[in-house]
């Protein structure tokens, strides 16, 4: 293993186990959404604040594997206050890197690179994405209210 597979290792584990914004609220005003992985066995919830087409705040909880866990921190850390267009953008990036092409734009996924070899694991793929997908649901669901 070459020393940017330990970093991104190193990075995943740090959010597996101290993840960010963690823990659900009781507030109205949150989106919320939960999802599964029954072929893994993750299970996550994830809320949404919206503001004016910002993303004002993003809690997550659940359980599942290292992989879900910590992806769910490093999203909820990336998109917290973006605009919902720069967030679609991030997200998208954000699967095509899971896919293994190099058409994404790396900057933008910031930390969320570390996920770059998950490409050679497709199993790990519904890991990596669930929460990621969750979040893109609320955001297309605050967009057709608004239409």
């Amino acid at each position: 293993m070459n020393d940017i597979e330990n970093l991104y290792r190193a990075v995943i584990m740090d959010h597996y186990k101290n993840p960010k914004n963690k823990g659900l609220v009781e507030n109205s005003s949150y989106l919320k959404v939960h999802l599964n992985n029954p072929s893994c066995g993750d299970d996550i919830h994830v809320q949404l604040c919206l503001e004016d087409d910002q993303i004002k705040d993003i809690r997550h909880d659940g359980t599942g594997c290292s992989i879900c866990c910590s992806s769910a921190s490093i999203m909820s850390q990336t998109l917290k206050g973006q605009k919902t267009k720069k967030a679609k953008y991030i997200i998208r990036n954000f699967y095509e890197l899971l896919k293994g092409t190099d058409k994404i734009d790396e900057d933008a996924l910031e930390e969320a690179i570390v996920y770059k070899g998950v490409a050679k694991f497709p199993a790990r793929i519904k890991c990596a994405s669930l929460s990621w997908k969750a979040l893109e649901s609320l955001i297309e669901d605050a967009d057709e209210e608004k239409n």
